[in-house]
């Protein structure tokens, strides 16, 4: 028996519980394995409905690798699709059979917690529809939408959004800069029977979010005419989710997790009405939580807006974290 098939036993006897559950729910995608915390760091299996999804990131699978992978999974009956990523950029660099790519970007539908969402294994981005890891992060404001507006910032394909307009928010919007992410968005909305059609805002979420909070967008900054964006009315929010990237320069504004989340923080918070909630997401490992979550209270006592209280969502077990400081950071802020 291979190291590697001893490690993916691990991770299903980890699992065990967490699968039934996600079973009851009727949710058909979710994570197999975690490398990075269960001994093969940089390889990841997923499960996105009937596709068995493995991705490299620091080096590609060997054979004997691939094949373990293949064995262990057999008896689930899923559609193996390899997207190696471990080159320039994270981009997937390796080709399939013919046979195998027409599998990989066949359109399916997967479902989460009686949510659908639109799924292909290979497509023209690189990352998948749905992120896994975010999954507790859905699953709490489907617990705190219902009645309520919903702002999802850093929308990617809508999924927070789609997750609250299906727990009955009375308004969501979505804002991301990349049309072909919220075309997706809007045929997950089409996908679900939902009260209310989010609302889907291709802009830079610093304009946006400028606007909304009322601070205001200039279509001059220091001499320098900006590149269009949407106009919005300035208003307030019951729960914000901001998800934004590690790094992301635009004329705008510059986003960075790790030395300036603040420059998100600020507008986001004073978009949110007061006593509702934010909902910060911080993807980089490096970052400590703690200290984290201390400049966010600094942050926003400055802004006027301090928080009365704060929870912090942890990935569920299919994103295991055995030192307690998963490398995804979510907290909830009651301002």
């Amino acid at each position: 028996m291979s190291n590697l098939t001893e490690l993916l036993q691990a991770a299903d006897s980890h699992r065990a519980e967490l699968l039934a559950r996600l079973a009851e729910e009727k949710t058909t995608a979710y994570r197999l394995f975690h490398g990075s915390a269960e001994g093969r760091p940089g390889l990841t299996i997923d499960r996105y409905g009937d596709v068995l999804l493995m991705q490299t990131f620091h080096h590609p699978l060997s054979d004997d690798e691939h094949a373990a992978i293949l064995a262990h999974y057999a008896p689930l009956g899923l559609h193996p699709v390899y997207n190696d990523r471990s080159g320039a950029n994270s981009r997937i660099g390796n080709p399939l059979p013919p046979e195998e790519l027409e599998q990989a970007q066949l359109p399916r539908t997967i479902s989460e917690m009686g949510v659908n969402y639109h799924f292909q294994a290979r497509h023209q981005g690189q990352d998948p529809w749905l992120f896994l890891d975010l999954r507790a992060g859905r699953r709490r404001v489907m617990q705190l939408a219902e009645g309520k507006s919903v702002l999802n910032l850093f929308a990617y394909t809508g999924g927070v959004g789609v997750a609250a307009a299906k727990a009955d928010a009375s308004f969501v919007m979505n804002v991301d800069f990349a049309e072909s992410s919220l075309q997706v968005a809007r045929a997950n909305a089409k996908l679900n029977a939902l009260a209310t059609r989010p609302r889907c805002v291709q802009s830079d979420c610093f304009a946006a979010l400028r606007q909304l909070s009322g601070i205001g967008q200039p279509k001059m900054v220091r001499g320098k005419k900006m590149p269009p964006f949407p106009e919005l009315e300035a208003r307030q929010f019951d729960v914000v989710f901001l998800d934004p990237p590690r790094y992301a320069k635009s004329p705008f504004g510059v986003v960075d997790l790790i030395n300036d989340y603040p420059a998100l923080f600020k507008p986001a918070l004073l978009a949110t009405a007061p006593g509702g909630v934010l909902i910060c997401c911080n993807n980089v490992a490096q970052v400590d939580r703690d200290a984290w979550l201390a400049q966010l209270k600094r942050s926003a006592e400055k802004a006027g807006r301090p928080v009365h209280d704060a929870e912090w969502i942890t990935p569920e077990d299919d994103f295991p974290s055995f030192d307690g400081q998963p490398p995804l950071k979510m907290v909830l802020l009651h301002v």
